[in-house]
């Protein structure tokens, strides 16, 4: 081979490596950092990731060839590290319009329920015994606040009601216990936790209304910084979100947690 050919095979292979991302040149999978709340949501997700959650986010990774690396931290602070481009997104959040202000959710400024992860809805548990009501539209013999847990999207929804509310509670379980011991009239709890509750120990103790608060999809929302660098990949995340969700294998998923479309 003369050099000048020679220099030519080596300019096409610096110009091929030059357009392969780093993590394919190294041989790593592109990787997404992603933070959800520090507590058991069953069937959705547990810290140790097991849950509904984490099986779907297993087959967009499969899907897409991509990792995620996951980090179980308190609600409040997800969001603000959501907020700071600390972390590339977060999951499972309930749509309100000031988190636009956090990250992303899929379809923009018309949020994408298509793309959810699930839909789940926030029902009203009272003490057993309690005249505490909720008739789908408004509460009735309310003898204190409501309360919800800490960041919680419910609570709008229970202010907007104009009741007091008491945005104490970091967890179900203590929340129930606030119920118990009288501290709060109800509480507002989503409904897996809710479910939990109810075939738990404090069940005996309690009541949960039939009609729910409100039902809302939960989405994957991503952080503006990942948008800005990553925004064909976020578009293929979100894509994968739902073929994984309609599928066969998922489907089969939810009917064995009893899941209900």
């Amino acid at each position: 081979m003369t050099k000048e050919g020679i220099y030519r095979r080596c300019a096409g292979a610096l110009l091929a490596l030059s357009l392969v991302s780093p993590a394919a040149a190294a041989g790593k999978k592109e990787t997404v950092a992603l933070c959800f709340e520090q507590q058991d949501v069953r069937p959705w997700r547990t810290e140790q990731g097991g849950g509904l959650n984490f099986a779907l986010l297993k087959m967009v990774e499969q899907r897409l060839d991509i990792r995620f690396d996951y980090q179980s931290i308190p609600w409040k602070r997800c969001l603000a590290e959501l907020k700071n481009n600390a972390v590339d997104g977060a999951f499972a959040v309930s749509y309100k319009p000031d988190r636009r202000e956090l990250g992303e959710y899929p379809g923009g400024q018309q949020v994408d329920a298509s793309k959810r992860m699930h839909i789940d809805s926030y029902m009203v548990v009272r003490k057993k015994g309690s005249k505490v009501e909720w008739d789908g539209k408004s509460f009735h013999n309310i003898d204190g606040a409501i309360g919800f847990q800490l960041g919680y999207s419910v609570g709008d929804v229970l202010r907007a009601q104009n009741v007091e509310v008491d945005e104490g509670s970091q967890r179900a379980d203590e929340l129930a216990r606030k119920v118990i011991a009288g501290r709060v009239a109800a509480a507002a709890i989503g409904g897996s936790d809710a479910h939990g509750l109810m075939n738990g120990p404090l069940a005996p103790q309690l009541e949960e209304l039939p009609i729910p608060i409100i039902e809302k999809p939960y989405f994957l929302i991503l952080s503006h910084g990942m948008l800005a660098a990553r925004p064909q990949l976020a578009e293929r995340i979100w894509h994968a979100i739902e073929e994984a969700r309609n599928s066969a294998a998922y489907r089969k998923l939810e009917a064995a947690e009893g899941v209900r479309h």
